[in-house]
């Protein structure tokens, strides 16, 4: 039988097994390039990685700055400011739409041709209108993840099942008790699904803005530290980055358990 349940302690011993083969099939390449070349730095081994991430956290002899600190503290700040501008946007407009015809005829149609652009192929448009500061980087992903957040929500309000309204107003529950207490709960799950799905974009946005224009953060220490083949920092810096996205993933997903106990068949 398809899709039978596993015990978690099997679920939880193959993901270690999973983890524990990438690891070593990382180590056993490593040592290959080692003995192929012994300054190759494209794949460091391990004790090339814990130099690379003494260096991240280190002052700078010169300027005194921690690369890490500086980096994350840019880079943070830009990416929840973004999001967070992005997701109120684009849930509000989202809702409107789902809710309001006249909205949606408004609305639908800019933000379905604007799902359609690539953020990152927008850049030149980003720097012009934003300059080259927080404001760019802030509206890059906000405008970048809008149009998909907002026609996702709009398309979970539009599930909402009409014998449910027709109910609620038979009970004598008025407009807006109808939004707030019976369609927003029914879409909740489907929501906060669409605004994990925008986690991943926005992170991607960010990183090449920041490769182009940036000056301090993520994407502009790869950037610098790839083109010095210094690897031993860039795959921290990666590994960091992924760290920052499963943790986002992760509160969500509690988030949308705490709220929504009755929707765990979505997306886990």
């Amino acid at each position: 039988m398809i899709r039978r349940p596993i015990a978690t302690a099997t679920a939880v011993w193959l993901s270690v097994a999973s983890l524990v083969v990438v690891l070593l099939a990382y180590t056993g390449l490593a040592e290959h390039q080692k003995r192929i070349n012994s300054t190759d730095t494209t794949v460091p081994n391990w004790g090339q990685l814990a130099a690379g991430m003494r260096q991240m956290v280190t002052p700078h002899p010169r300027t005194g700055e921690r690369w890490l600190m500086d980096d994350l503290r840019a880079t943070g700040g830009r990416f929840l400011l973004g999001l967070a501008t992005g997701v109120s946007v684009g849930v509000s407009l989202g809702l409107l739409m789902g809710i309001f015809p006249a909205a949606e005829a408004i609305f639908h149609p800019p933000l379905a041709f604007l799902a359609q652009v690539p953020p990152t192929a927008a850049l030149a448009v980003y720097f012009v209108l934003a300059g080259t500061g927080t404001e760019m980087f802030v509206a890059m992903i906000a405008i970048g993840i809008l149009p998909a957040l907002a026609m996702s929500v709009f398309l979970a309000v539009r599930e909402f099942p009409e014998e449910l309204q027709y109910k609620a107003y038979t009970l004598g529950a008025s407009h807006a008790e109808v939004v707030w207490n019976i369609l927003l709960r029914h879409s909740l799950p489907r929501v906060l699904d669409a605004v994990r799905l925008a986690v991943g974009p926005a992170l991607v946005y960010l990183i090449a803005a920041e490769m182009v224009v940036g000056d301090v953060g993520f994407g502009y220490r790869i950037r610098l530290q790839s083109k010095l083949l210094n690897m031993n920092v860039v795959y921290p810096y990666l590994a960091l980055l992924a760290a920052g996205g499963f943790t986002a993933d992760w509160t969500l997903r509690r988030l949308r358990r705490r709220l929504c106990p009755w929707a765990e068949g979505g997306i886990q």
